[in-house]
């Protein structure tokens, strides 16, 4: 089978629409928020990250995916005598501190443009999430998201084996669609100092709210998601954090993905994932200073087309904004809470 079957059978995958619609994420462990609206606000700071994922490496027109994400707390308070510019910071890069045990509000915003196939998606969303102390160490987080999804057919990236019969492809070819569509998600989140769950839904409207040319059908379909883990001190200076995340969406069949971390010191951490039947993930990262972080991750594929392909990137840069200075007392706000050092940032 050569490499341009191939490509004309994963785009059909795509234009028959069984695969996964949302973008997938290797380093979700590191940004929830990204699969959970509800993990907007567990720090309380600024926190901003940008990324950039180019999946099935080795193929014309592959998957790519970029996002600029930014979350915080309002009513934060002053951070001792610490400076929250923008620079470099010396003394410690410990990972950063989340409080637990009050009440907070949140909110955050994301930008997503992803292209799969013969398919563009650009998505602009703006989250609200509110953080419940259940106890002073456990918070229960709810979050909802709004936005609009852009969704355009890509004729010039379209592939197909049959073009006269297959009806799918004719569709969209005569309609050349580009459609605007509502796009509403929801979660909540439980986290302490040692384990998290989450749960979340996104495109919970589908196609009930639209917008645009063209007739073609997109079927959007609601998208489920469960994350979990729990934090295992190895020693003075490591943690280990096995998790995992399930996503589903019908008619796709269950997807579930296992990850180890490994943190040292609090900065330094080294990860791996295994996605049944698709790929085995590895994963490094550190925090540069108080104010900025990183994170790479490349995807290793086990299936069938691994021969054409080299695999994924990924690569995720991280700024912290008005962060408390690591080892400082926490803000005057947080009087009677428990501080803690979370799973993910």
């Amino acid at each position: 089978m050569n490499k341009k079957l191939i490509t004309a059978v994963l785009a059909i995958v795509s234009l028959t629409g069984i695969s996964q619609q949302m973008p997938q994420y290797s380093q979700y462990l590191r940004n929830q928020f990204m699969v959970n609206p509800a993990a907007a606000g567990v720090y309380d700071f600024t926190d901003i990250t940008v990324s950039g994922r180019w999946q099935w490496i080795g193929f014309d027109n592959t998957p790519k995916t970029a996002y600029a994400s930014m979350s915080t707390v309002l009513g934060q308070r002053k951070r001792d005598t610490y400076n929250p510019g923008i620079r470099t910071s010396v003394g410690g890069n410990e990972s950063p501190e989340v409080n637990t045990g009050r009440l907070k509000h949140a909110v955050g915003g994301q930008v997503i443009a992803d292209q799969y196939g013969a398919f563009q998606k650009i998505n602009l969303s703006g989250t609200y999430a509110i953080h419940l102390p259940i106890t002073k160490k456990f918070n229960l987080a709810f979050g909802a998201k709004v936005g609009m999804t852009n969704n355009t057919f890509l004729q010039d990236r379209a592939v197909t084996l049959t073009p006269g019969s297959d009806a799918t492809y004719q569709t969209f070819v005569a309609n050349q669609s580009n459609k605007f569509n509502l796009d509403i998600g929801a979660g909540f989140y439980l986290y302490s100092q040692k384990v998290f769950v989450g749960v979340s839904a996104d495109q919970l409207t589908g196609d009930m709210v639209e917008f645009g040319s063209g007739t073609a059908f997109f079927d959007r379909q609601i998208h489920m998601m469960l994350t979990g883990g729990v934090k295992i001190p190895m020693g003075d200076n490591l943690v280990l954090t096995p998790a995992v995340l399930v996503k589903f969406m019908n008619p796709a069949p269950l997807a579930i993905e296992g990850s180890l971390q490994l943190e040292y010191k609090q900065r330094y951490w080294f990860g791996a994932s295994y996605r049944h039947q698709d790929a085995v993930v590895g994963m490094v990262g550190m925090n540069i200073s108080t104010r900025f972080k990183f994170g790479y991750s490349f995807d290793f594929s086990i299936n069938r087309y691994n021969t054409y392909k080299s695999g994924g990137h990924e690569l995720v840069l991280g700024i912290m904004l008005g962060r408390n200075r690591p080892g400082a007392n926490p803000p005057a706000s947080t009087t009677g809470s428990t501080t803690t050092t979370p799973t993910t940032f």
